[in-house]
């Protein structure tokens, strides 16, 4: 009988899995065994700082230890990490830490599951090509930018010398990248090729050109064989996890790819879904991009992780977590308030569950889970089990499909940051940026409000200023860029860089 096994591989110490194919073998064989695991989105309060995270990764392999502690067949789905910002130190590394950590991070952190090299390869492949076809006169620019795994400044803004013409480029980190998302958002090798080749390469006489119309696209899914398998490992405790798809859930969508979280539903109960940064990033993109745009599951739970100092000991932003634990229940999804103290906190644990007793919290689950991994969880998930066991499979949200780009974002800024419409912004520019943006999309066929909003903004606040009095906040919004063959606008909010330099450590 055919199984999970005759689609899995060795690579290295890890293993790969084709989930394209085994999905696929399921399609074609509706009596073959699987499972319809329920998803639960492991997200997290606005970080103080984005280099200092609240131990979303470590929470999530915590979390699944403890329910297969208690006999839930139970797994997780992580994000690859960007080498050059986790494995230089500028951030926590993407692999748990402590008693909730995953048997090989090194090879998560330093990027050696290998898919980040391959993308940074093709895409930049797409580059040369391009560069190639302003040489042949099938393009004037080039709008698609190079990408690396190496933060440099320099290469925030570079000129090429093409000849006749001198093209102005810029290099973003690989997680950031058109192509990473492709990967994340598709479901076969075929439909990745298809987004590719809806990708603009450039212009010519003011009209977009994909690359469809001037490359092969073989060359470029033939170096992504190994890139979309999901790689499988496991943590320190013996439990799987799967690892696969970029982070950045402030300038990307910094979730896992869709079909890994697909394959482990078919293959456990209860699937561990971890987003980027905090509920107004990560969790915002996998519900309003993953699900409402690319028919993903919505999630049965959530668990909204932060820190006691995170979310106490700076009382201009203590605002911050209700307003996310509040904003799930809001759209139905029970959410877990989880509290993950440093060490020498212990002692705040009661003070923590008053204070979550008066803001009318479900009762939270607190613990250094560092220290004490899912041992320090499994006599608190009671309630957070009852809900996994007994709850419903919820139904998929509609559409934004053919809502402007403006009234997108005021969607967004209204039930993910707090901010009503009246008070988001227009910067000098961004008309001029976003009428650019419409002309781009018709010369290319498509609708501007048929592509899913991507927010870029920063990851350590959800407002143009956070400590601002409540009536005062606003959001700006500075520029359009679009990715077509994602299918992905993206909406500048706040300054945040593509490219950012790790801290020297």
């Amino acid at each position: 009988m055919t199984s999970i096994e005759d689609f899995t591989s060795q690579y290295g110490l890890v293993k790969k899995i084709d989930a394209f194919g085994y999905m696929d073998y399921l399609k074609s064989n509706p009596d073959a065994p699987r499972k319809h695991g329920k998803v639960v989105l492991v997200t997290a309060d606005t970080p103080l700082k984005a280099s200092r995270g609240e131990g979303k990764t470590t929470t999530t392999i915590a979390l699944i230890d403890a329910l297969r502690a208690r006999g839930i067949d139970a797994t997780a789905v992580l994000r690859q990490p960007s080498m050059g910002i986790t494995a230089a130190g500028s951030k926590g590394g993407a692999s748990g830490g402590g008693k909730a950590s995953l048997t090989h991070p090194e090879l998560i952190d330093w990027g050696l599951c290998g898919e980040m090299a391959a993308i940074a390869a093709a895409q930049n492949l797409l580059v040369s090509f391009a560069e190639k076809a302003i040489d042949e006169g099938k393009l004037d620019d080039v709008l698609v930018p190079r990408v690396s795994e190496v933060p440099s400044r320099s290469l925030r803004s570079i000129t090429v010398d093409a000849g006749k013409n001198n093209v102005a480029e810029k290099v973003v980190l690989t997680p950031t990248s058109e192509l990473m998302q492709i990967v994340v958002l598709s479901r076969s090798m075929d439909e990745i090729g298809e987004r590719v080749s809806k990708m603009i390469a450039g212009t010519k006489d003011g009209k977009a050109v994909t690359f469809g119309e001037f490359i092969d696209l073989w060359r470029i899914t033939n170096m992504l064989s190994d890139a979309v398998k999901p790689a499988l490992t496991e943590t320190v405790n013996g439990s799987p996890v799967y690892v696969h798809g970029g982070p950045f859930a402030n300038v990307s969508i910094g979730i896992p790819t869709l079909i890994s979280v697909e394959m482990a539903c078919a293959l456990h109960d209860v699937v561990i879904v971890e987003a980027g940064y905090g509920t107004d990033a990560g969790a915002q993109k996998w519900l309003d991009i993953a699900c409402r745009e690319f028919g993903a599951q919505w999630p049965s739970a959530a668990v909204v992780v932060t820190r006691a100092s995170t979310w106490r000991d700076d009382p201009e932003l203590a605002w911050r977590y209700p307003f996310h634990v509040n904003r799930l229940e809001g759209l139905d999804i029970p959410a877990f308030p989880l509290i993950n103290l440093w060490e020498g906190e212990d002692d705040q644990i009661p003070a923590l569950r008053e204070t979550a007793k008066k803001l009318e919290f479900r009762d939270p689950i607190i613990g250094n889970l560092y220290r004490d991994g899912g041992e320090g969880l499994s006599d608190q998930l009671d309630a957070f089990v009852d809900v996994l066991v007994n709850g419903s499979m919820p139904a998929r949200p509609h559409s934004h499909k053919g809502m402007s780009v403006i009234e997108n974002v005021k969607w967004v800024a209204e039930h993910a940051y707090g901010v009503p419409a009246e008070r988001v912004l227009l910067k000098d520019g961004f008309i001029p940026s976003r009428d650019a943006a419409v002309k781009l999309c018709e010369s290319a066929g498509i609708s501007l409000a048929d592509l899913a909003l991507v927010a870029v903004k920063s990851p350590a606040t959800m407002t143009d200023n956070d400590r601002a009095p409540e009536e005062e906040r606003t959001v700006t919004l500075k520029k359009v860029e679009v990715h077509a063959g994602a299918g992905l606008v993206h909406v500048n909010l706040t300054t945040s860089l593509t490219t950012p330099m790790p801290k020297i450590v």
